[in-house]
């Protein structure tokens, strides 16, 4: 199966992430990560080759090095074992010149060197024989084709490079086209041994090339579970004598959109997961072999399992299975004349990331939140959020907001999710503290819109602000503590004064979020005088702005100094406990810490 993880461009000088930034712009999701040092603007760095481009074929994760081609044959060298499991591997010489694909040639390394060549204007050196001999690899056949076993490739492809004639047994109808295949310069005859079968019937003896032309119309009741919707399925393509491998598509009606089973079989078949609204599958009801009353009650259509099948397999497909029952799932298969263009037909299952990107910095960034952004179709957010993610942004359309306008962008995220689309929510820091992540799930509990409820949605986790300034500063969280925003557009005033009372003797290190703003800057002075109540005036006190970008700025107070003149809304304050100390030395270095109480332990041990 072709790797469908999107590509990582690797960079270790700035010439290479020049050129690699360039060609990452011209393949959707497609990142560059670049040596740290080295390489600025990367969207992720790293500080070790070797361990990086490990990491990276572990994941699975199409690597295309832009530097020699010994470096990266050096560095992954005790990585290669299975050839069948290698990821695709590339090199791209720094000027262009070169294109060159490494290891899986036929999980997609051929076909990404030659669009990337295109782009280059070379030719791209593509040494496996079917691709060179013939422009071909059976074994990774062109898109819509899958086939049963890449292994028994192997002999068929040598008899074709020896010039021996192979079988071509072609069981399909004359409408689907087979002449990458055929004029490809091999030589087939019509008997011979070994064979290629073309075919939508399962064949365990010959390498068999079967093409997407079918797809599986799945209904069945809320919560029927997987193994019964898998079970149903594979017995009809047994007793039909089709195989999965022909599977375009698995099609339903929209409501199913969180229907695990019915997403689980889609994930194991390989196939996309198409949804039609119920007017959709109304308009096929002249062609269902069984409509049904019931179901039209039910659901707003005369049928689920045929009417998707066939709206999938478009106006000249025909029912080939009609419905048939388990306990709680139903499943029909339609075929089309040709191969199935799925993202054609229907929409697609939309989902949701809320992703926290931290202080801004692509270093402090998570990987998966890198991965995140570079795959979705949309991005959503505040406009200075979008701007910190630079080229990551490239292959995405993005929907920027202003300040204050987050019920509107998480509104617009939910929406965009719900029609199909891949959307990514931005938030600076961590999406789930202080940011869009809880206003989500309050739109989907407080709207009447079950769409929003039935969407795949996912929380990736950032380094916080407080986190950030922890860090910058030393170890002030090393013991209880507490964040408390400032901000009394949303939250009373009179139940801010509580929590920080609260907090105060309760004696919590103290996180304040949104400390001032222009228009409010008497907030971090009342909440000083509170804390001064059950704090010593020399407490140590973290100032931290800009944390993670330009001009980032960490400075240290006590609470009898603090000021609100030394803040601003792009300022946390941190204000230690009782024990919290700050120490440094003769020079300008100062850190701050809170004590867990490890002294303690050992006086009494």
């Amino acid at each position: 199966m072709t790797n469908t993880k999107s590509p990582v461009f690797v960079a270790i000088t700035a010439d290479g992430a020049v050129l690699g930034n360039r060609l990452a712009g011209k393949i959707p999701g497609a990142q560059l990560h670049g040596l740290e040092g080295r390489v600025a603007d990367a969207d992720l760095t790293f500080q070790s080759v070797k361990d990086h481009l490990h990491q990276l074929y572990k994941n699975n994760q199409t690597i295309i090095g832009m530097f020699a081609t010994g470096i990266m044959i050096r560095m992954l060298a005790d990585c290669l074992t299975d050839k069948l499991e290698a990821p695709a591997v590339l090199c791209i010489a720094e000027d262009g010149s070169a294109v060159i694909p490494l290891l899986g040639g036929h999980h997609g390394a051929n076909d990404l060197a030659r669009n990337l060549a295109d782009h280059l204007g070379v030719v791209p050196s593509i040494t496996t024989s079917g691709d060179a001999h013939f422009g071909i690899a059976l074994d990774n056949p062109p898109k819509g084709w899958k086939c049963n076993d890449p292994s028994l490739a192997k002999s068929a492809m040598a008899a074709m490079l020896a010039g021996d004639p192979v079988s071509l047994q072609n069981d399909l109808t004359a409408t689907i086209d087979v002449n990458w295949l055929t004029e490809s310069g091999a030589k087939f005859s019509e008997v011979g041994n070994p064979a290629i079968r073309l075919s939508e019937a399962p064949c365990n003896s010959d390498f068999t090339l079967h093409p997407g032309t079918l797809v599986m119309g799945i209904g069945c009741e809320r919560g029927a579970t997987a193994s019964e919707i898998a079970e149903l399925a594979r017995s009809i393509l047994t007793q039909a004598n089709l195989s999965e491998n022909a599977i375009a598509c698995i099609a339903t009606i929209d409501l199913k959109e969180d229907e695990t089973g019915i997403l689980e079989l889609a994930s194991a078949l390989d196939v996309s997961c198409r949804l039609f609204t119920a007017e959709q599958l109304e308009t096929q009801t002249p062609r269902l072999a069984n409509p049904s009353d019931i179901v039209f009650n039910a659901v707003g259509c005369h049928g689920v399992a045929e009417g998707a099948a066939l709206a999938a397999a478009g106006a000249k497909g025909e029912l080939v299975v009609a419905k048939q029952k388990s306990a709680r799932a139903t499943c029909a298969i339609a075929k089309a004349p040709t191969i199935i263009n799925a993202a054609g037909s229907g929409r697609a299952v939309g989902s949701l990331t809320i992703v926290g990107i931290g202080p801004g910095d692509a270093a402090w960034r998570a990987p998966d939140a890198t991965n995140a952004i570079s795959a979705a179709s949309d991005l959503v957010g505040y406009r200075l959020y979008l701007d910190l993610l630079g080229d990551l942004t490239r292959s995405s359309e993005l929907h920027p907001y202003d300040l204050g306008q987050e019920r509107d962008r998480c509104a617009e995220a939910l929406a965009l999710a719900g029609t199909g689309k891949q959307v990514a929510l931005i938030s600076s820091g961590d999406a789930g503290i202080y940011a869009m992540a809880s206003l989500v799930y309050e739109l989907i509990d407080r709207s009447d819109r079950p769409e929003w409820q039935r969407l795949s949605i996912r929380v990736i986790p950032g380094i916080s602000a407080l986190q950030a300034a922890a860090a910058r500063s030393g170890a002030p969280l090393g013991h209880d503590f507490c964040a408390i925003s400032l901000s009394d557009l949303l939250t009373p005033w009179e139940t801010i004064e509580q929590r920080l009372k609260a907090a105060a003797q309760g004696d919590f290190v103290v996180a304040l979020y949104n400390p001032v703003s222009k228009k409010r800057t008497g907030q971090l002075m009342s909440a000083r005088s509170i804390l001064l109540k059950d704090r010593e005036p020399d407490t140590p006190v973290i100032i931290a702005r800009n944390l993670g970008r330009e001009n980032e700025a960490v400075t240290f107070t006590t609470l009898q100094d603090l000021h609100s003149d030394q803040v601003d809304m792009l300022t946390l304050v941190m204000i230690g406990s009782s024990q919290t100390r700050m120490i440094g030395t003769t020079g300008q270095r100062r850190w701050v810490y809170t004590p867990r109480g490890y002294e303690k332990k050992e006086q009494t041990t």
